[in-house]
């Protein structure tokens, strides 16, 4: 049969050129780029291996005193923090949405961005803030005593700010962005179909929120709850300065003023287990929960309009948080540090402190970035399941505060310099420095695991956007994995990539509780010269330092004015 040799030789290339191509990179290229996820992933998943073993290994006599008088009130005051901050995020977050989104009055447009700028403020810098100003001679209670006829502090006693009350208003008054920006999307794409169903059937406004909005908005009130709460519990700085021991107080307590490592370390997995608790309920909240709209462009709600003094009372209503959680603090920072710029000038130790935080931060911005590019481009570039699990352990560390990250990281750390000092000692005879513990590396360590969930989440929506046709394209053309994402991905996917860099860098100037336990001996950074002075009470010295934070702050709240409005 003449004809038979022929089609079994035309049917030969075809695979060469479609599938039969894929082979050489996809068995040679992936085994690298596989290896460099899962070794960011092992990286990531370390410190809590490490907080594991050093919890077994027991606290000698002070564990017993651990679980008998610190757990137990640190478990009490944090869950109670906990329920008073997610209460209250949650009422001013959704109630803030639902007012720029369903209503139209004066203002409301420039209420609609303002209401993201507590973003710029962290929470110890907002405490900071406030205890000076709610300082029995403060201005704020010397003010109220002058108005009503008061001579002397003892005469009028207000309510302390150094409670768990104190601290669960500061906190909520701070971190309703989180609820507030999720949800304020959420009811903006909200069909007007929806809503004018519910009006059609009788129910008024109150009742269109509460039975049409509110339920469709769930899944995005929990993601944004979980979110602030993650950030309660990281916090160090407000909780300690107003008095509340929290796990993350606790934590830091037992390690730097008991020197018990071990104890530090079994605290930081009850906090761990917490945090994953937490994550837990807010993805069982969202199951099974969501909302698909129509094939075509949705219509959106018609806003409805208020005017006169309903008008004035929704902006007044809406700039009381902005208030609370922006304005205030940040004119005080202003007025202070314009005071001790006056007084004093500029000093050299801000100036050497700018720079160390600036270093660590791009350091680690750097590294975030390209590390995050590489175990996000993986399932996107090469497929599998697996290498989807190796991109969720690589941002496992975002879930995992500061501080049970700083401690996790010190015995590895210290192991890694004992093993490098007995290798130098073996092999030149003499001692090496130590390049890991009370290192800069060991801060950007970090930092790079702390937020590299960030990076990773930017390139990986980034990545999304780019069609797999392209890429498809490129490998046609003989381009491997990565000259498909070098010429491909990254020309399309760099304002993402911008984006996610953007926040962690500001994220690294702001950590606090990581850069405390963790930065080299007699080097400072804005944040923890901003702790230094709170704990020592002269407030109006880190004035400066908590301005350029809040400046720096301001960055991701630009970025995300630009982005969180659903185009028309």
């Amino acid at each position: 049969m003449p004809s038979g040799p022929p089609a079994r030789r035309a049917a030969t290339p075809r695979p060469a050129s479609g599938a039969g191509a894929r082979r050489p990179w996809s068995f040679a290229r992936p085994s690298a780029w596989t290896l460099a996820a899962g070794l960011v992933a092992l990286l990531v998943l370390a410190p809590v291996a490490a907080l594991a073993v050093e919890a077994l290994q027991g606290s000698g006599g002070l564990w017993p005193h651990l679980l008998a008088h610190v757990l137990p009130p640190a478990l009490a005051e944090t869950g109670l923090l906990l329920a008073g901050v997610g209460a209250l995020v949650v009422l001013i977050g959704t109630g803030a949405a639902w007012l720029v989104a369903a209503y139209e009055f004066p203002g409301r447009r420039l209420l609609d961005w303002a209401l993201l700028l507590p973003l710029a403020v962290p929470t110890y810098i907002a405490a900071y803030a406030y205890l000076d100003l709610l300082h029995p001679v403060g201005p704020v209670q010397s003010a109220i005593r002058a108005v009503l006829g008061y001579a002397r502090p003892r005469d009028l006693i207000l309510p302390d700010l150094r409670s768990l009350p104190g601290c669960i208003l500061l906190l909520g008054f701070v971190l309703y962005p989180y609820v507030y920006l999720p949800t304020r999307a959420l009811f903006l794409m909200q069909s007007a179909t929806l809503v004018e169903a519910g009006r059609s059937l009788g129910a008024g406004p109150g009742a269109v929120f509460r039975r049409v909005a509110l339920p469709l908005a769930r899944p995005a009130i929990a993601l944004g709850a979980s979110l602030a709460l993650l950030e309660a519990l990281n916090d160090i700085g407000a909780a300690e300065f107003l008095g509340v021991r929290t796990l993350t107080v606790s934590i830091y307590d037992t390690w730097v003023n008991r020197s018990d490592l071990p104890g530090a370390a079994g605290l930081a997995l009850v906090m761990l287990a917490a945090c994953l608790g937490l994550i837990a309920v807010e993805r069982r909240a969202r199951r099974g929960r969501g909302y698909a709209g129509a094939a075509q462009r949705p219509r959106r709600m018609t806003r409805a309009v208020l005017a006169g003094p309903a008008a004035l009372a929704a902006l007044g209503l809406g700039l009381v948080p902005v208030a609370l959680g922006f304005l205030a603090p940040a004119s005080y920072l202003a007025v202070e540090a314009g005071r001790r710029l006056h007084r004093a000038g500029l000093s050299g130790a801000i100036l050497s402190e700018s720079l160390n935080t600036l270093a660590y931060a791009g350091v680690a911005t750097v590294i975030a970035t390209v590390l995050g590019l590489v175990v996000a481009a993986g399932p996107r570039v090469l497929g599998g399941r697996w290498r989807g699990v190796l991109l969720r352990c690589a941002t496992f560390g975002y879930a995992v505060p500061g501080a049970i990250l700083a401690i996790g990281l010190l015995p590895p750390l210290a192991a890694l310099d004992g093993l490098l000092d007995a290798a130098s000692r073996a092999l030149t005879g003499a001692s090496l420095a130590a390049m890991g513990l009370g290192t800069g590396a060991a801060l950007v360590y970090a930092y790079v695991v702390r937020f590299l969930a960030v990076t990773a989440g930017s390139s990986e929506a980034g990545l999304a956007r780019v069609p797999r046709s392209l890429g498809d394209a490129a490998r046609v053309l003989g381009r491997g994995p990565a000259g498909a994402l070098a010429r491909v991905h990254l020309p399309l996917t760099w304002p993402a990539l911008l984006g996610g860099a953007l926040l962690v860098f500001v994220d690294c100037v702001k950590e606090l509780p990581a850069t405390l336990i963790l930065r080299p001996l007699n080097v400072e950074t804005l944040a923890t010269h901003l702790y230094g002075e709170a704990a020592r009470g002269t407030y109006e010295d880190g004035a400066v330092a908590a301005l350029l934070i809040v400046a720096v702050g301001l960055l991701p709240v630009a970025l995300l004015l630009r982005v969180s409005t659903p185009k028309a």
